[in-house]
């Protein structure tokens, strides 16, 4: 009897460790493919392109090749009044390129329409935040060429890239900043002195609504607009 009893609680005790087994085995198991789920995240996120900071020379390099790898051209601009789509035009290749790139550097996040006149333009692309003068100092400090000959023109609702303040009697474009053409009927008048390289698709109430702000002396809203966010959205 006594050895009936030892022998039941043996197999007692071994039925317990093997359910404890089992047990730890299966949380161990979870872990793990808890574990390779966060790996596997981890190497779905896109990694942020590495780039040497750009100078007027190295620029257009680096933008003939960032066109033939990326084909985006459309992007959404979310503002303080709404949103407003722009479709870049393929013809105008380096300038296309910027703008994707600009905007996957994220570098027009934050920046504001500086520069407002009702009834012509709206410019953006600019701030008086030092965290803008951080990023552009990071990407570096270049010009693009004018490219004014696609036979597009100033008409409403075009995108168009200003010229640098730099001192530049070929009007090579600032490419951190942008207008958007306002005026009713256009603003031809503009047409073979600046780049045109998008449109605006969706949105141009938005671009209303800015222009009709009030401005100082110098066309900067009194309110500051901002660009909370510029994004791809094909």
């Amino acid at each position: 009897m006594r050895i009936v009893l030892l022998f039941s609680v043996f197999l007692l005790f071994l039925n317990c460790e093997d359910k404890q087994s089992k047990t730890k085995k299966k949380l161990d198991t979870t872990v793990t493919k808890s574990v390779t789920k966060e790996a596997k995240k981890d190497t779905l996120k896109p990694k942020e392109e590495e780039f040497e900071k750009l100078d007027s020379k190295s620029a257009m390099y680096f933008f003939q090749d960032y066109d033939k790898k990326h084909k985006e051209n459309k992007v959404r601009i979310t503002t303080d009044f709404g949103t407003i789509d722009i479709l870049l035009f393929n013809e105008t290749k380096y300038h296309r390129a910027n703008f994707i790139f600009l905007t996957k550097q994220k570098y027009f996040d934050d920046t504001q329409f500086y520069r407002v006149i009702d009834n012509f333009m709206v410019q953006a692309g600019n701030s008086d935040d030092r965290k803008t003068a951080r990023k552009r100092t990071k990407i570096g400090r270049y010009l693009l060429p004018a490219d004014t000959k696609r036979g597009f023109k100033h008409d409403r609702g075009v995108v168009s890239m200003p010229s640098s303040e730099i001192d530049n009697p070929h009007k090579l474009a600032s490419p951190y900043e942008f207008f958007i053409v306002q005026q009713k009927g256009g603003a031809h008048f503009l047409d073979g002195d600046y780049s045109i390289f998008g449109k605006v698709i969706k949105g141009m109430d938005v671009v209303d609504k800015i222009a009709a702000v009030k401005t100082d002396e110098a066309d900067w809203p009194l309110n500051n607009i901002y660009i909370r966010k510029a994004e791809i959205i094909e």
